[in-house]
């Protein structure tokens, strides 16, 4: 049986991974090409030195790969007329000149059995003329997320702000969604949430992590630690941790004063940096998010905002850090609280949990090594490319 043919259009470079969507789509990439059932062509924005830098890891993920000139970063004030778009404020810097003009020339100078853009923003590069299988790879119900800022927004202004983000990109979702042959979500929930809007042609695939990257080891003992992991740009973890220094950490200092809490993950904002809280640190960007977990007792997701799932915590897990999380920081994963992590949902709930994983060993070894057992039962990545895999296959069987 021969190949198919995949193009698969990403509005990001994938290196360094140093976000969850990153980590998502090169895991399901690699797990793709090793699968040996399909030719990948992945099309991305681009410099020459990151190219040239990368080239063995996008060896890794595709047969050939395909850039554009990335787009100047713009500061926010530049980026307010984009407010006043149709389209929500995430989408319109994905659409570029050049990247629409790469992704056109591209798709017209070969065939391929199906395209896939990642993430729904990628939708604004798909040609009008395209045809055939086509699959936009959602990595959240967007609209949800900027609902949920919303909700949390310090001030009227901010929740008008989102409030009216949230209207354009439920629209954006909704009208883009509509025109692939199949929309993969990552989680049941966002399935079925795709389908009670009226899209029938939503499929959920098991978050997937890299075992043998993420490999076990049993929790630490010894000096009292707490990590956060997740990009400090991405106003969601900017929340989350903000909340979790503010409300969670007084407690938990006032039972245990020597504790420590590390917030691991590139750009955060001075507003956090520059205050200088008593047990808190900040690492920036990092190589490897492993050398800077393996020691801490709890690893903690206080999200209150978000969508889709956190495949941070399936790292953690993979690992065999003891987890403790918001409802909303592992929504979508099917894990079990008190099985493979402690839910707490409130500032004291949060910090009793975090204060339990600190005290207790035994609890954090049964809890690591049952997270540890359920990732390589169900979500390692191969199995998660196993299925989105099938997607493609049904998509090119539908369309034609």
């Amino acid at each position: 049986m021969s190949r198919l043919k995949v193009a698969f259009v990403s509005p990001v470079f994938l290196f360094p991974a140093d976000a969850g969507g990153k980590i998502r789509t090169g895991n399901i990439l690699r797990g793709l090409k090793e699968s040996g059932r399909f030719d990948i062509t992945l099309l991305s924005p681009a410099t020459p030195e990151q190219q040239h830098e990368w080239q063995g890891e996008l060896g890794r993920l595709c047969e050939r790969f395909i850039g554009w000139p990335p787009g100047a970063p713009r500061a926010r004030w530049q980026r307010a007329p984009d407010l006043l778009s149709r389209l929500p404020i995430n989408v319109v810097a994905d659409r570029t000149e050049a990247a629409a003009a790469a992704v056109e020339k591209a798709l017209a100078a070969d065939r391929f059995d199906v395209v896939v853009f990642d993430f729904v923003h990628a939708a604004v590069l798909r040609p009008d003329a395209l045809n055939g299988a086509t699959v936009c790879f959602t990595h959240n119900v967007e609209a949800e997320i900027f609902e949920r800022h919303a909700k949390n927004a310090a001030s009227a202004p901010l929740r008008w702000l989102w409030a009216s983000q949230a209207g354009k990109m439920r629209r954006f979702e909704r009208e883009a969604l509509s025109r692939f042959t199949r929309v993969v979500a990552v989680s049941e929930r966002d399935a079925k949430q795709f389908a009670a809007g009226g899209l029938a042609t939503a499929r959920a695939i098991p978050t997937g992590v890299d075992l043998d990257f993420f490999s076990w080891q049993a929790p630490a003992s010894g000096s009292p630690t707490v990590v956060f992991t997740g990009s400090m740009d991405w106003e969601a973890n900017v929340d989350g941790i903000r909340f979790y220094i503010d409300e969670v950490w007084p407690r938990v200092r006032a039972k245990v004063p020597h504790a420590q809490l590390r917030v691991v993950g590139r750009h955060p904002p001075a507003s956090l940096t520059q205050r200088h809280v008593p047990g808190v640190s900040f690492t920036g960007f990092v190589d490897d998010v492993r050398d800077h977990v393996r020691d801490a007792q709890a690893f903690v997701i206080p999200l209150r905002v978000g969508g889709g799932t956190r495949i941070k915590a399936f790292e953690a897990m993979a690992m065999g850090l003891p987890v403790v999380s918001t409802t909303i920081g592992i929504e979508g994963l099917d894990v079990d609280h008190g099985t493979h992590f402690l839910r707490a949902d409130g500032a004291e709930a949060l910090a009793d949990a975090t204060l339990k994983l600190i005290a207790d060993d035994a609890l954090r070894l049964k809890l690591s090594r049952a997270a540890r057992a359920l990732m390589e039962d169900r979500f390692g990545h191969r199995v998660a490319a196993e299925v989105f895999g099938g997607i493609l296959v049904e998509a090119v069987e539908a369309a034609a």
